[in-house]
């Protein structure tokens, strides 16, 4: 089976690009040819599939197709633009590019379907050509939607022609609907995890902590990973630290991964705050999340929305409870059994969630069920069936025209 993947996202950095990267990587392990179209930089190239790389201006070079930065739903950890800061001109070259892409790709090896990610502009631009296709909708687009109305049209005739469209929580299923007004061709599929990445391994703490520029070493460990916006939460994390950090007589240390928008403000709270021992690592690359997850104690999610939250079941994986909000997606897989969920904005209960998990009574035996579960409910071999399935059904009811 040849399949092209259409992504708005870099392949690292953001869920919907190591959504993209898994998913290519285990198609191809399965023996499909698989091309993955995405914004980038440079070129880039991944083991096991096909790179066509559509380049932005980062203000560091001059080769280009396009003159501006990849614009975000909300931020990523090389592209502060945003769809919404786009002028109509912009807009326009925008899918001018991604088309191109597409029409030279599928003139080139002619795919057999199609998979969109995103309920914006790659299903649109898939809609143009008699190939069947398939969205996943991640959540983050549906915000895009709500936020910014010169979109509609593009994302509206996207989603109404696909064969299929896959959702990764509860609430994004309910809120395709919703927006969309799409009730019947949807298929619930949660993200999947690299089970062959994300897995317990035994670190030295001192070494490893070390690796990340941090010099002392604390009997606990709480961490975060993730971006640096408004709708994760973050603030809300550093004030819930100043109520653990006291009660733990300061022997935790919070380490924050990730970049964004907000970062700045952040540093500016913590000193506000007076904490004595959290760190911002900005980004950092899967492996040295594995290390982080292995670390920690408990693994914080602490959004104000989340449409799925793949960091949390990635931490689960290593054997690392987590304490995430009440909301979104992470309800769906969340339980008392691998961890707790708090109120949204409620800073004193994710703190004594926190301090609640860091002294569970049986650590040992959590941290075993977490990963067992993570890799009996959520692997990418898992999720990976439920779309091929999807794939063959739709394949069978041929092209857009």
């Amino acid at each position: 089976m040849k399949v092209l993947i259409i992504n708005h996202f870099p392949l690292e950095g953001s869920g919907s690009g190591i959504y993209t990267q898994n998913l290519a990587r285990e198609l191809s392990e399965r023996g499909n040819d698989v091309t993955v179209i995405y914004p980038e930089h440079e070129q880039r190239e991944y083991k096991g599939f096909h790179s066509k790389v559509i380049k932005f201006n980062n203000g560091k070079g001059n080769d280009y197709d396009l003159d501006f930065n990849f614009p975000c739903f909300t931020t990523h950890p090389i592209s502060n633009n945003t769809y919404y800061a786009l002028d109509e001109k912009q807009i326009q070259e925008y899918i001018d590019a991604f088309y191109k892409a597409a029409k030279e790709e599928i003139e080139k090896n002619r795919p057999d379907i199609i998979h969109a990610q995103h309920l914006w502009i790659a299903p649109y631009v898939a809609s143009k050509f008699d190939i069947p296709y398939v969205v996943t909708a991640h959540g983050t687009d549906l915000k895009g939607f709500v936020k910014d109305e010169r979109y509609h049209k593009y994302a509206l005739e996207g989603a109404r022609k696909a064969k299929k469209i896959i959702t990764i929580s509860r609430q994004v299923d309910r809120e395709v609907t919703e927006l969309y007004g799409i009730a019947d061709n949807k298929a619930l599929v949660m993200n999947g995890y690299d089970e062959n990445l994300f897995k317990p391994k035994v670190l030295d703490s001192k070494k490893t902590l070390e690796s990340f520029g941090i010099n002392k070493v604390t009997d606990h460990i709480v961490s975060f990973a993730g971006k640096l916006a408004d709708f994760k939460g973050v603030d809300v994390l550093l004030k819930a630290a100043a109520i653990y950090e006291k009660k733990l007589n300061y022997n935790v240390t919070t380490i924050l991964a990730g970049d964004g928008q907000l970062r700045e403000t952040l540093l500016k709270l913590r000193e506000e705050l007076n904490l004595k021992n959290v760190y911002f690592l900005g980004h950092v690359t899967q492996n040295q999340l594995v290390d982080l997850y292995n670390l920690a104690d408990v693994s914080t999610v602490p959004s104000r929305t989340e449409p799925f939250g793949l960091v949390a079941i990635e931490a689960l994986a290593c054997g690392t409870p987590v304490v995430g909000t009440n909301q979104g997606g992470l309800p769906d897989f969340i339980t008392h059994k691998v961890g707790q969920l708090v109120p949204v904005e409620d800073h004193e209960a994710l703190a004594q969630g926190i301090i609640n998990e860091i002294f569970n009574d049986n650590k040992k035996e959590r941290g075993e069920y977490c990963h067992y579960y993570a890799i009996n409910n959520f692997s990418w071999k898992k999720s990976l069936e439920a779309v091929e399935k999807i794939y063959k059904e739709v394949m069978d009811l041929g092209g857009n025209k």
